[in-house]
């Protein structure tokens, strides 16, 4: 397996990288003549030649094999609780529904957090069609670049090369069927994050921030990317929103009170899910128990299930994008 994925880094990495360069820096965002790609004003005709060459450019969204509906859960920094979050979104989901089959990418290949959490280790088997089998755990369907490498080796890639992993980690994988797969993306608005975007459907991002103002300014930057790549924004979770005291009782908003509700307002979104700052979601999560499955009846949980519930109910319909045709 190691030596498989030598050569698939190596060689195809670097193949698909290239052609990555040119689609993206080539077409996309800027011109020899234009190398920031900041707008400047041009006649009709002029419009019109760049508006053709960007949507030539553009990759054509694919959907992936066997997966019925994707839902993102991105943030605009990090350090607001984004992994722990898509986590356990994943679990609730499928806690609300039995009957559903739930997969969750690690989309965060700098600093991957799924195999820790979901308490994973190992390297991915192939299958006879040479992809990857998901790692499971919980019930839920796994991948990340954590299972790819050592825990301990930073992984030192060029964004190019990002970008080609995270379509090996998309394509290459046998993940269906699934009917969510729950990406958590990584912090931020940059390269993964678009190409991520441009080449999937997308059937909803959820934005994670706490209540501090400087979270909350990123957190905007986050939603307002989605909107420009047509991506239907589900809603804000504040997370962290309040501590309790475990002794008195006595709540504290350390990082502010309401100011994802203030901003969600401000951009005509809903804040769809509010979950406490709690010592057990962190201990649970370090030790791979989530809280989620170790704690179902517990408050956190139980604002883990709701979240679930608004971000499921907030999905478009699925529609398969190969109908059967009639007879």
């Amino acid at each position: 397996m190691a030596a498989i994925f030598r050569k698939w880094t190596v060689g195809s990495v670097l193949k698909s990288a290239e052609k990555h360069r040119l689609l993206w820096f080539g077409l996309t965002f800027s011109t020899h003549e234009n190398p920031l790609g900041i707008p400047n004003a041009g006649t009709p005709g002029q419009d019109n030649h760049r508006q053709r060459l960007m949507e030539r450019g553009l990759p054509k969204k694919l959907p992936i094999a066997g997966v019925n509906q994707v839902i993102v859960v991105a943030s605009g920094k990090g350090g607001v609780g984004k992994s722990t979050t898509a986590v356990n979104l994943a679990l609730a989901i499928a806690a609300n529904d039995k009957g559903k089959s739930v997969g969750l990418l690690d989309a965060d290949v700098y600093g991957p957090s799924i195999p820790r959490m979901m308490n994973l280790a190992g390297e991915p088997e192939l299958n006879k069609q040479n992809l990857m089998k998901p790692l499971v755990n919980f019930g839920i369907s796994c991948m990340s670049m954590g299972f790819l490498v050592d825990e301990k080796s930073p992984l030192v890639w060029r964004g190019l090369m990002v970008m080609s992993a995270v379509q090996k980690l998309l394509r290459q994988v046998a993940w269906g069927p699934l009917d969510y797969l729950v990406v958590d993306m990584p912090p931020g608005t940059g390269d993964t994050q678009l190409s991520i975007s441009q080449n999937i459907p997308i059937d909803g991002a959820v934005i994670v921030s706490t209540p501090q103002d400087i979270a909350l300014l990123d957190a905007r930057k986050g939603a307002e990317m989605f909107r420009k790549v047509d991506v239907p924004v589900l809603g804000l979770v504040q997370n962290m929103s309040v501590f309790q005291c475990p002794k008195c009782g006595h709540q504290t908003h350390i990082f502010g009170q309401d100011g994802a509700k203030k901003v969600a307002e401000e951009m005509e979104l809903q804040v769809i899910g509010d979950v406490p700052l709690h010592i057990s979601i962190r201990e649970t999560s370090d030790s791979g128990q989530p809280v989620t499955v170790s704690q179902p009846d517990s408050p956190q949980a139980q604002a883990y299930r709701s979240l679930a519930k608004e971000v499921v109910a907030r999905l478009p319909p699925h529609e398969d994008p190969l109908p059967e045709r009639k007879q």
